[in-house]
């Protein structure tokens, strides 16, 4: 693309805030961007920033044609109202799939999304090249947020799995995971599932991310996952370790959703 166009995909990120696994995140899209030669900008806001700011900062990006792909990094301070920044994103550059278009559109069977939501396509990747079979399958999915635990429902029913959505009102949730032939968990509790919530040769998709102190550590944490991995790596025929399993998944996503982006903004073959 930058032999025949001059031109690289172009990712801006606005990140509100000091929470340490949005701040890991960014840090690691950042390498990933200087890696595959594309640009990266970054707004950084203070956690006590106003909704203009942050509506300003999305609209110069919006105008900006070097930017190929906008992301807000979610969650937002709860003063902030989520539902309104992420309308104000322009479609055609909303690289991780969470307007309510690219959303509906993944929700309808025959129509197809701008972009799916960077997570849940990771999740998805991982399960196709690791050749487990999707289809007609029990999918259990812990945690129903729009980031993950929702598109990644609607993403295994269009893999034609039969996919169960496991939150915090339903009833024995040990007993309908203990069903499922593929879990993905995605609430931020760690060790929440543990070996004994999973049948033996199940498939388990890591997605949860909570930052434990740890002063060994060289910033001050480490991240843990929902699964009790010890408990589970005995039972699971296949588990992703946190960090390191869906986490560089779904960066890899985002690079890939950008350059899609790229390519139809710049009509690039």
């Amino acid at each position: 693309m930058k032999k025949s166009t001059g031109k690289v995909p172009g990712l801006a990120v606005v990140l509100v805030g000091q929470r340490k696994d949005s701040q890991t995140y960014v840090r690691n899209k950042t390498k990933a961007c200087e890696e595959a030669g594309m640009k990266f900008v970054i707004t950084e806001l203070p956690d006590n920033c106003t909704e203009i700011q942050v509506c300003n900062a999305l609209s110069s990006y919006n105008e900006n044609p070097s930017i190929h792909g906008i992301l807000v990094q979610l969650p937002l301070p709860q003063h902030l109202d989520e539902g309104k920044v992420l309308d104000l994103l322009r479609l055609e550059k909303d690289v991780d799939g969470f307007h309510p278009l690219n959303m509906g559109n993944l929700a309808m069977r025959g129509r197809e999304p701008l972009f799916i939501p960077c997570t849940p396509k990771g999740c998805i990747e991982l399960l196709l090249r690791s050749d487990v079979k999707i289809m007609g399958k029990k999918a259990v999915v812990i945690g129903r947020s729009n980031i993950v635990g929702l598109p990644a429902s609607l993403l295994l029913q269009r893999h034609h799995a039969t996919a169960t959505l496991v939150h915090a009102f339903t009833k024995n949730p040990e007993q309908v995971t203990r069903e499922a032939d593929i879990v993905l968990t995605a609430v931020g509790v760690p060790n929440l599932v543990r070996g004994s919530w999973l049948k033996p040769g199940a498939v388990v998709i890591d997605v949860g991310t909570y930052p434990a102190e740890d002063s060994n550590n060289e910033h001050g944490y480490r991240l843990m996952g929902d699964v009790c991995y010890e408990e589970a790596v005995n039972v699971a025929s296949a588990i992703t370790p946190v960090p390191g399993g869906v986490g560089p998944m779904t960066i890899a996503m985002l690079l890939s959703n950008t350059l899609e982006s790229a390519k139809r903004a710049l009509n690039f073959a």
